[in-house]
């Protein structure tokens, strides 16, 4: 992932207004290791319902805020997130949902998935199972950082539908 500013991540919200795009408390910056991201996700320490992601699509910075459910996956299962596809206990995993860009998310339309509950897909996907004659670590990477961006990318482009 490509290094952004606080500006960069500003600008970069399709389902915020402005005011509420220059409220979004920035995330420690200076500790990101950016070339092992694929997304920079982080939750409002303040207000710990609030989540917001940023990505980039093509050469711009794409930022989605996000809404954790109250309600939680009942204890003591496994569930899956939908976007790393890594299994977790049922208490590290939450619905989010986000409003739709322009007047559809105005009106209170929102589109929501199962996520890692600290939006840490980035690093899970980098826990690999040690090497064997079938399986290859690097291998293993490379697909799971293609399928992390494909759906993310499909979770923000159905959120920029206005329609």
């Amino acid at each position: 992932m490509k290094q952004l500013t606080p500006d960069d991540i500003r600008e970069s919200f399709v389902n915020a207004s402005k005011g509420e795009a220059g409220r979004v408390p920035m995330p420690g910056l200076h500790d990101v290791l950016w070339e092992q991201r694929e997304y920079l996700g982080w939750r409002d320490q303040q207000s710990p319902q609030r989540g917001y992601l940023v990505h980039w699509v093509d050469e711009r910075p794409v930022g989605l805020v996000l809404r954790a459910s109250e309600f939680s996956l009942r204890p003591g299962i496994a569930a899956m997130c939908s976007w790393c596809r890594i299994t977790r206990r049922s208490d590290e995993i939450s619905l989010f949902s986000a409003p739709r860009a322009g007047q559809s998310g105005r009106d209170g339309n929102t589109i929501g998935t199962y996520v890692c509950d600290d939006l840490a897909c980035s690093h899970m996907i980098r826990i690999l199972p040690p090497a064997h004659d079938l399986l290859n670590p690097e291998e293993l990477l490379a697909t799971r950082i293609e399928g992390l961006v494909t759906r993310v990318r499909a979770f923000t482009a159905d959120v920029m539908k206005t329609a």
